[in-house]
């Protein structure tokens, strides 16, 4: 699954505050604890990320403290401490990742907290689930078998990079739109492992390479030499665009869509990231219908809808554009993607 799909299960797993014992699995630099923590924050509870591999089994079970009871028969023992970032009260993700690169060791006890809800003195709250994540054998992550008696107690989900719901999550964090406008015309760079590489591009790598981008920093220490010089040869596409503010304010008219793929991409994504009111959005779509091909129309339409969604101005929107007879006339469908 995808992303956005992801989020989306995990969301209904959280409304029906559903224990089952839950393992996501994906390669490295997809972001899975960033979208286990996306799912907690649109649910509006609370998320702690522990990376198992970090932890030594006593910061998870806690320590033996000797107690002096009155009751003489209890003499001489002692009484588990749990970690104090293990949560008490609430509602909440546990989410344990770097599961499977953990030691045996501290698998078994990560196992206990899973599976029993409880370890030593500690018991998980009712309403906090657990989550787990780790990496796959064929990403070359140092990780240890999981055992299958383990294994058969989860449900597993496999997730994957997919361009569409980094390019979501890229227009409402404001990343730079070159970087989104260039992974629309190379997806297939939104994420190449490279084993043999200290850099490669993945989503976590191009939201790096968005900091330094912004920075005048060189991206390639982030995303590696190859998908670098490739981005950097894109940028002179955005030399050659149209002026998008004339579009965006209604004065494209002399102005014709770029005939080259890559400066079709830069250009509809430019004016998604551009287009801030529902004027704007009016006065692109009039430009779009005039100037492009439909299939350019129905990219813009998706994505601004969207984007607009997010910010809860939707129905302004709705209202502006729906005003127009040519718009409605040429797009028939805006309506249902307005209300998708």
């Amino acid at each position: 699954m995808n992303p956005e799909e992801l989020i989306s299960f995990l969301e209904k797993l959280i409304s029906e505050n559903m224990k089952i014992s839950t393992m996501i699995w994906g390669p490295p630099g997809i972001g899975k604890s960033s979208i286990v923590s996306e799912a907690a924050k649109k649910a509006g509870i609370d998320f702690i990320d522990l990376r198992l591999s970090q932890l030594a089994p006593t910061d998870l079970r806690g320590l033996p403290v000797p107690v002096h009871p009155k009751d003489e028969k209890k003499q001489g023992t002692s009484k588990w401490y749990p970690p104090e970032f293990l949560p008490r009260e609430g509602k909440g993700i546990l989410f344990l990742d770097e599961l499977n690169m953990a030691p045996p060791v501290m698998q078994g006890v990560a196992q206990q907290l899973i599976l029993d809800r409880k370890i030593g003195n500690y018991k998980v709250p009712d309403g906090w689930l657990i989550f787990s994540a780790g990496n796959r054998k064929e990403d070359r992550a140092s990780v240890f078998e999981m055992p299958s008696p383990l294994a058969n107690r989860f449900i597993h989900l496999d997730v994957q990079a997919n361009y569409d719901s980094f390019k979501n999550y890229a227009i409402n964090n404001n990343l730079a739109e070159e970087i989104t406008s260039f992974l629309a015309f190379r997806p297939k760079l939104l994420h190449s492992m490279k084993v043999d590489q200290k850099a490669w591009p993945s989503p976590r790598s191009w939201e790096m390479a968005n900091k330094l981008f912004r920075n005048n920093l060189p991206i390639e220490i982030a995303v590696g030499e190859g998908a670098a010089s490739e981005f950097n040869s894109f940028l002179n596409v955005y030399k050659r665009i149209p002026n998008l503010e004339m579009i965006l304010n209604g004065k494209g008219e002399n102005i014709n869509f770029p005939k080259q793929i890559s400066g079709q991409w830069a250009t509809t994504t430019g004016l998604i990231y551009r287009s801030l009111d529902a004027k704007q959005v009016k006065n692109v779509f009039g430009w779009l219908i005039d100037k492009s091909t439909p299939e350019w129309i129905q990219l813009y339409a998706s994505d601004v809808v969207s984007r607009f969604k997010n910010k809860n101005n939707l129905s302004q929107l709705a209202k502006f554009v729906m005003s127009d007879p040519e718009i409605i006339k040429y797009f028939k469908n805006f309506e249902n993607i307005l209300n998708k």
